[in-house]
């Protein structure tokens, strides 16, 4: 490495953010750039730690300690070569990953990890900016023609790998716009859409074609699709929202999260739509993840009173417990920009029933705290005696995460198997029981992160290739 004693030298720096009283007023990306001296040194703390647990902890096998040492050098052309070799979108994952690959760092078993996300959104940035990420087209075209249904990660990394193994692609999009839950379900906050726009511009240029409003097995036969192409890649996502049954969840002002996210995205994007608005109400969030966060920092932009976010499990500790060590991912406390915000964020609650007025509108949550308990080998949670409590409830959100793809249309009508889970069932090769359909993020491996998505996409791309011509030179991190 270039600094072989960085890590003894340098600490850890979060990376900048824009200020609360500010950003809080508007839609704009949260976070600010490193400034370059600091990012060096950032860069110049990767160890050489032999043997870089970082790539186990990365989906992708993002090649981490190169480009890190390149930064340190000061070279950058090289850093984004390097990052583009295993990574179609590392503008997405260098704001939107949670980085297992930080969790998984050598210098965490004592110390802070690198700052890895920091310096790979950094190197894609300035690339940008250099003008060094232009498109290019295959050379040739096989004459193959490939399908792939949604327009998420998994969908964008399978079709620009296709597309660059000399395939015929074109993308279907059941919204409005290209970019599934990257375009309506991630706040412009997180990821400025002009973000998405630059990227999508650079695989038309190299040949991806897109349709949108096309639902396909409800507008767009499913038939169509299997005489038109030689091959259908199913990325849909898993986008059945988890409920909650308890009395009261039929009050007008009770809200799934991602329909309360898409809207405000459509309201951001110019779409004359009618958002789900927090201005001047008492807000309940239900659900601890990102989502939740999301929910929270949209909140706090629409002119929320107050924002309370409710969590089942109890609070995590504030550094990894014995029972979760290194190189695990860390269970621990975790503070986003949203909740830096505003707002409270409560553990161990239990909604026990929705109250409301005489119109039919939310008032009140009555909740109570629990306890985590394990009976017979499962897990419960019990009511802490004397714990009952209410909070005021002008709009509650349901952020609980999501139970799998949905099954009406195309899947019902392509006949696909699934899972015990409830996704859809895949073979080693990424096809699905249909000969043919191929299949890659969410829809097959259920709720998860975005680096796992472009990892799928690029191996289910792989696999269609191979089905295609017999063998594939794509390269594929799970194989």
């Amino acid at each position: 490495m270039g600094k072989p004693t960085g890590f003894i030298e340098i600490a850890r720096k979060k990376s900048p953010t824009r200020p609360i009283e500010e950003r809080i007023h508007d839609w704009s990306e949260v976070y600010l750039p490193y400034p370059e001296t600091t990012l060096r040194d950032q860069a110049a703390r990767c160890m050489d730690c032999g043997i870089p647990f970082c790539h186990t902890g990365c989906p992708l096998g993002n090649l981490i300690p190169d480009w890190n040492d390149l930064v340190y050098r000061d070279r950058w052309k090289a850093a984004i070569d390097r990052l583009h070799a295993t990574n179609n979108f590392p503008e997405f994952t260098g704001r939107l990953c949670p980085a297992p690959c930080e969790g998984a760092c050598v210098l965490g078993i004592n110390n802070d990890p690198v700052t890895i996300k920091g310096v790979e959104v950094s190197i894609i940035d300035r690339a940008f900016d250099e003008g060094w990420v232009t498109a290019h087209p295959p050379e040739g075209r096989t004459g193959r023609r490939i399908a792939v249904v949604g327009s998420g990660p998994a969908g964008l990394a399978a079709a620009e790998q296709l597309n660059r193994g000399g395939h015929t692609v074109t993308v279907f999009e059941r919204a409005n716009r290209i970019g599934g839950l990257l375009r309506y379900g991630i706040p412009e906050f997180k990821l400025e859409k002009r973000i998405l726009n630059r990227r999508l511009d650079l695989m038309i240029a190299e040949g991806v074609m897109f349709r949108v409003n096309a639902n396909i097995g409800v507008d767009v036969p499913i038939e169509q699709l299997r005489v038109e192409f030689d091959a259908i890649v199913l990325a849909g996502g898993s986008t059945r929202p988890r409920d909650l049954p308890v009395p009261g969840r039929e009050l007008a002002g009770i809200h799934f999260a991602m329909d309360y996210l898409t809207l405000q995205n459509q309201r951001n994007e110019g779409d004359e739509v009618e958002v789900i608005s927090a201005k001047n109400k008492h807000v309940i969030i239900i659900g601890g993840g990102d989502t939740g966060a999301d929910c929270l920092g949209t909140a706090h932009r629409q002119g929320a009173l107050s924002v309370h976010q409710l969590e089942l499990l109890p609070q995590p500790p504030e550094e990894r417990a014995t029972s979760n060590p290194w190189p695990l991912w860390p269970n621990i406390f975790r503070t986003s920009p949203a909740h830096e915000e505003g707002g409270e964020r409560l553990y161990s609650i239990a909604t026990e029933k929705f109250a409301g007025d005489a119109n039919g509108r939310v008032t009140r949550l009555h909740a109570n705290k629990v306890e985590m308990a394990t009976s017979g080998g499962r897990l419960e949670f019990k009511p802490v005696p004397d714990s009952a409590h209410e909070l005021k409830a002008d709009l509650v959100l349901l952020a609980m995460g999501f139970v799998g793809p949905e099954r009406n249309g195309m899947l019902e009508k392509l006949g696909v198997r699934m899972t015990d889970r409830g996704n859809v069932w895949r073979d080693e090769r990424w096809m699905t029981s249909v000969p043919g359909v191929f299949t890659a993020g969410d829809m097959q491996r259920g709720q998860s992160l975005i680096v796992w998505a472009i990892a799928e996409g690029r191996s289910a791309a792989r696999g269609v290739d191979e089905y295609l011509m017999g063998r594939s030179d794509l390269p594929a991190p799970l194989q």
